[in-house]
């Protein structure tokens, strides 16, 4: 008899909310462990071609920290597709106009560059202050593994 592999159906997974307040978290690891999460990597049924991540509701996002001086010299960079149209903004000036834009952008590069890595990243809800509107879903805490020194 041959062996064979079982795979999951999306009939029979279950998808969990979890919420993280990133007050005072650092953001590349607050940004590692959302993205585990949304891929799904947490489970023991995880497979590359299927998404089955859970959804994750970021509170507080403008109260993420960077290590070192990173927070006066870390530039976001885009191309507006004309030619001198190389644009520069620092994180200081991110954090202030778009909280939600730096967590988003740092987990957005930690996903996979594909259609499921999209589909993914849809499941991420950020929100620059503690209230969010995903109560009915009850979110359970997020334990982060990263340490914060």
């Amino acid at each position: 008899m041959r062996p064979t592999t079982s795979h999951r159906t999306s009939a029979q997974h279950a998808r969990h909310w979890h919420v993280v307040d990133a007050d005072g978290q650092v953001l590349g690891r607050l940004a590692r462990d959302i993205a585990v999460v949304l891929m799904g990597k947490h489970r023991p049924t995880w497979s590359p071609h299927y998404d089955s991540g859970d959804a994750v509701v970021v509170v507080n996002c403008g109260k993420v920290r960077l290590t070192g001086r990173k927070a006066g010299t870390k530039v976001y960079a885009r191309y507006t597709g004309y030619p001198g149209g190389y644009r520069t903004e620092n994180f200081s000036a991110w954090i202030e106009q778009h909280p939600e834009r730096v967590v988003h952008k740092a987990v957005q590069r930690m996903l996979p560059k594909t259609r499921l890595g999209r589909q993914m990243l849809r499941k991420l809800k950020l929100y620059p202050g503690p209230e969010h509107p995903h109560v009915a879903q009850k979110p359970a805490p997020l334990a982060l593994t990263g340490s914060n020194a």
